[in-house]
């Protein structure tokens, strides 16, 4: 075999190798536009519940109330709730915002309150009828 035969078989190779190495890039890259394009859709194809989920809105005129309950403070948007918290008594309103917005568990709450997690779970669910009629505007007396 003469040396430029030799050479021009590695040239060879490596271009037929190349090849195969582009070719197979193309065809990933065709494939992975194949699959995004099963998985999009048009904007003008959404329902109005979806596109409802993807739109938001702007709160800038809306009135905060900040709860202060043991040490942190809870923001509440909602002025309806808000008014039904400032008409609880305070340890009525640490249960609700301390499960509800701060994440807290019942047992949590007791150790914090010095109650019983059985108290505590009953007094919540009290408290959450209580505020359902109050925000419903029906007398909390019936």
């Amino acid at each position: 075999m003469n040396p430029g035969s030799h050479t021009q078989y590695k040239q060879s190779a490596f271009d037929s190798f190349c090849k195969k190495v582009l070719r197979n890039e193309a065809r990933d890259f065709f494939n992975e536009v194949k699959r995004l394009r099963g998985k999009e859709v048009f904007v003008s194809e959404l329902s109005e519940r979806e596109l409802g989920q993807l739109a938001t809105t702007d709160m800038y005129f809306t009135t905060e109330q900040v709860f202060n309950v043991h040490g942190f403070d809870v923001v509440v948007t909602s002025e309806s709730m808000a008014a039904a918290l400032r008409n609880l008594p305070q340890r009525k309103r640490d249960i609700i915002l301390l499960y509800y917005f701060l994440d807290l568990s019942d047992g949590e709450i007791g150790e914090r309150l010095n109650l019983v997690r059985s108290t505590v779970q009953y007094q919540r669910t009290s408290i959450l009828r209580e505020l359902k009629k109050m925000i419903e505007g029906v007398s909390v007396d019936d």
